[in-house]
């Protein structure tokens, strides 16, 4: 699968791409009301807690309105805005770090994660060098981009400027992995596409409609 060959093509500059085993519960908050958030729990689908609830997880919503919600993870509460993410190790410290993905309906395994400790939308692209985006989203993120290397890339809208940067974070369901290398063009994606820089550190399994993601290294 890789859905590069249709966002980009790198042109002009060849990028070569160049973590802790502790268990942990990342939540992150897509949605806000008054009374329940809508909320990712380890990378998993959106799904909506209200006040009291507890996930099966164990994540629990103390309250919320239009601006914050009050969680507790793993014992620990938690402010969280709006696509706002936070990671807590659990208790037993151990474990391997892991996701498991399911392939939506044309196959693609998109996923809620995060980079920088901020949520995003990530579809895995095998064919994709480096965890790529455009610049919206790297804004968006808090990224700054333009102190990067730059080079270009080929879109459908003609060549654009992009640019290499270092990840500080990326997370997708229990595993989390530091210093990814980034590309980040000028031109627009629907995803942010998590491609090998990040992929090549974890071990693939692939069964079906599901994918397991498991740290290495």
């Amino acid at each position: 699968m890789s859905l590069a060959k249709r966002h980009s093509n790198l042109l002009g500059l060849v990028f070569l791409c160049s973590a802790s085993n502790v268990h942990a519960t990342e939540v992150n908050v897509v949605g806000l009301f008054n009374g329940k958030a809508l909320v990712s729990i380890n990378g998993g689908k959106h799904h909506v807690m209200a006040a009291g609830e507890t996930s099966p997880e164990g994540v629990k919503l103390i309250g919320a309105d239009s601006t914050t919600a009050v969680l507790e993870i793993d014992g620990k509460r938690q402010n969280l805005g709006m696509g706002k993410s936070a990671s807590i190790p659990s208790a037993d410290g151990g474990g391997n770090q892991s996701a498991v993905l399911a392939a939506d309906f044309r196959g693609h395994f998109v996923t809620t994660g995060s980079i920088n400790g901020t949520s995003t939308r990530m579809v895995v692209d095998t064919g994709a060098s480096m965890v790529s985006m455009g610049k919206d989203e790297a804004k968006r993120l808090g990224i700054s981009y333009l102190n990067g290397e730059r080079g270009a890339v080929s879109t459908a809208n003609g060549v654009v400027p992009a640019y290499r940067v270092t990840l500080n974070t990326v997370r997708v369901g229990n595993l989390t992995l530091n210093q990814v290398d980034g590309l980040v063009q000028e031109g627009s994606m629907p995803f942010v596409l998590l491609g090998m820089s990040f992929l090549k550190r974890l071990e693939i399994k692939q069964d079906g409609a599901n994918m397991t993601l498991l740290k290495k290294y």
